[in-house]
């Protein structure tokens, strides 16, 4: 790599940096293919990668002491004159990271592990690394964050949550200082002027909705900008026609363009949260849209499943039968007159209205997929089991479960511009990331965003161990047994993690555990303001963690006086995920770096996944026979649901991308991308 490939804005990149055109994506792409291929062919080599990796290893060391004799000043300056003339070249890389760790020690007062400097290379050299949990990602991003602003690049670091985003940045302040860069955070509630000083720094925090919702605005502002020598084309298909009638806005840019980003937990944002629309919308009126759900929810509530509707869990969605069309058919003239609303006279408009309905009423359910806090209704993101602040549903859903709730009326939004993070993030001219549960999504992550994916060794060797996988034949048998675990763990002074499915079994689950006068503590979207502060006793001897996902939630366990000994943090699972990646990120939390610890999977087949996957006749055939079903069999019965879900989604998210680029290509003659 040359200085030239180091975007910024300035005469070579312009203004506002973003990812080449497609056409000249294709080289990029076949370099992604050759390392993933490289990085496969070395992994079933082990030996050899880690000669290699030592090999580099000892160069960093070779080079840590090199500059320490130089002195502070003497070696920033020289790393940074190498950059600046060099770029990210293996040499310069060597150089930057030496002093990048120097800097951590004297700082953060931490000495970077060989894993974290092996996953900063990984993330400078634009491929997403595998760094099992606990292993240090947070120091990892930093590391690689401050060698990236060193050569120049703004960068982005793309975190879970507004905690973690003020929790990282005021952890790198200290080197980032001492290294003349400036860290900036921004969070949800912050104002413009705010953000602006945020983007102005080297290295900024934060989530990635807030990040595409400011890269929207500057779209919306009409900001010029440039890759290459190609004008950079609006992205607000719905403000194009105002934009024809209207003088367009300049205002300056938030962002300094789309220069470099390191996703954190990279897959959850790239893949599990790959499809949802990012929506940048302004206040219209509400009543239309109130009196139009409130009737769709009327007449939806007068069909019958089976004969006019069936629905389909897997995908959160109804159809309407023949008979059910007719029956909307026929009242087409009276839905229309009870709203005055002419829209019921549409024959596709109506069905999707009853359609939308249909699902608010028997498949979007309270405390599983959003709450009700002080009349307001709240969305729980499925893959954290936080509170998604600031999300709605689209096409109608969210007023339509407004109107089932009783809710308070959001203001109703109307559209000006929107994006996905599939289509947002491939616009980086340099990208990477980490997460510890990459593997499973490799090919998809090549094929969507050209980004490959590096193992990272473990530090220490594993020592957790896995119990047996078992089986009930409903929820109340299998609360009873978890309960019954859970206190036999206890009576050990044993650390115990327990996560479920959804809000509502959490606390069915608390009820057991105060029944039998276990004390614990409960972690779901109804207490995530005190999440960091539970999560951080769960390794407290004894102590019990009831929650609704762990996946993502950036906090460490720390694990008491004396419980290394007894046997470390035990996990139970009684969820059964759409993929297995976060899975094996709730079985990360036990045993973390070395650490003693075990995890074990308690189902039921009342577990939603199960319940929805398998045929009714099985089901019943299986409650007889699931307590005494080996480990092996339950392991495999659980495994199929979920393969089919990985499959359905990903095949999903694909026809999305599909389906964007063909719009983007009709819509081109107007220079609307989304």
């Amino acid at each position: 790599m040359t200085r030239a490939d180091l975007p910024m804005p300035g005469l070579l990149w312009g203004d506002y940096p973003e990812r080449r055109p497609a056409s000249q994506q294709f080289a990029e792409r076949c370099g992604a293919l050759w390392r993933d291929a490289v990085d496969r062919a070395a992994d079933a080599a082990t030996a050899l990668r880690r000669r290699r990796d030592a090999a580099w290893l000892a160069r960093v060391r070779a080079a840590q002491v090199a500059l320490a004799a130089q002195g502070h000043d003497a070696a920033l300056q020289a790393v940074r004159a190498t950059l600046q003339a060099e770029g990210l070249t293996a040499t310069a890389l060597v150089q930057a990271l030496a002093l990048v760790a120097n800097a951590a020690l004297e700082h953060l007062h931490v000495l970077p592990y060989d894993t974290q400097l092996i996953a900063a290379r990984a993330v400078l050299d634009g491929q997403l690394a595998e760094m099992a949990t606990g292993e240090g990602k947070t120091l990892a991003v930093a590391l690689a964050a401050t060698v990236a602003a060193l050569a120049g690049m703004p960068v982005h670091v793309v975190t879970a949550n507004d905690y973690l985003v003020s929790r990282d940045a005021q952890r790198l302040q200290p080197m980032a200082a001492a290294l003349g860069l400036g860290v900036g955070s921004v969070l949800q509630a912050d104002a413009p002027t705010v953000r602006a000083r945020a983007f102005a720094c080297a290295i900024v925090y934060i989530t990635a909705s807030e990040l595409v919702f400011d890269y929207l605005r500057d779209a919306l502002t009409g900001v010029p900008g440039e890759v290459g020598a190609l004008p950079r084309p609006r992205r607000d298909a719905p403000a194009a026609t105002l934009a024809r009638l209207q003088p367009v806005r300049a205002a300056p840019a938030l962002l300094p363009g789309l220069c470099m980003a390191i996703v954190d937990e990279a897959d959850a944002i790239l893949i599990d949260d790959a499809r949802m629309p990012l929506v940048l919308s302004e206040p219209a009126d509400t009543t239309q849209a109130q009196h139009h759900a409130e009737e769709a929810l009327r007449f939806a509530r007068t069909l019958h499943e089976g004969t006019d509707f069936q629905l389909d869990r897997a995908t959160l969605s109804a159809r309407l039968t023949d008979a059910g069309r007719a029956r909307l058919d026929r009242a087409a003239a009276s839905l229309a007159e009870a709203c005055a609303s002419a829209a019921w006279r549409n024959r596709l408009h109506r069905e999707h209205a009853v359609s939308s309905a249909l699902a608010a009423l028997h498949l979007y359910e309270r405390e599983r997929h959003y709450l009700v806090r002080e009349g307001k209704l709240q969305i729980v993101d499925a893959g954290t089991g936080r509170v998604a602040g600031g999300r709605v549903w689209s096409q109608g859903l969210h007023p339509l479960i407004q109107a089932k709730e009783g809710c308070t009326p959001t203001p109703s939004m109307q559209t000006l511009a929107q994006i996905t993070y599939q289509r947002f993030f491939p616009r980086y001219v340099r990208l990477g990331g980490l997460s510890g549960t990459l593997r499973e999504a490799r090919s998809e992550l090549l094929a969507s965003y050209g980004l490959s994916v590096r193992r990272v060794p473990l530090r220490r060797p594993s020592r957790r161990s896995v119990g047996r996988a078992r089986l009930h034949a409903d929820h109340d048998t299998l609360w009873a047994a978890v309960a019954q675990r859970v206190s036999a763990l206890h009576r050990e002074g044993r650390p115990v993690l327990v996560a479920t499915d959804s809000i509502g079994e959490a606390q069915a689950l608390a009820q057991r555990l105060a029944l039998a006068g276990l004390p614990h503590a409960l972690l779901h979207a109804r207490h995530d303001d005190e999440e960091a502060t539970i999560v951080a006793r769960a390794g407290q001897p004894g102590a019990i963690t009831v929650t609704t996902n762990m996946a993502g939630r950036g906090t460490d366990i720390e694990l008491g006086a004396g419980v290394e000994r007894r046997g470390g943090l035990h996990v139970i699972c009684c969820q059964l995920n759409g993929a297995r990646r976060i899975d094996r990120q709730l079985a990360g939390r036990a045993a973390r770096q070395g650490d003693a610890g075990s995890v074990e999977t308690q189902l039921s087949l009342d577990t939603a996944l199960l319940a929805r996957s398998l045929p009714a006749p099985l089901r019943t055939l299986l409650r007889r026979w699931a307590p005494t079903l080996p480990s092996l069999a339950v392991r495999a019965l659980a495994r199929w649901p979920q393969w089919a879900e990985e499959q359905r989604q990903r095949a999903q998210r694909r026809r999305l991308i599909e389906h964007d680029e063909r719009s983007e290509r009709r819509l081109g003659f107007v220079g609307a991308c989304e």
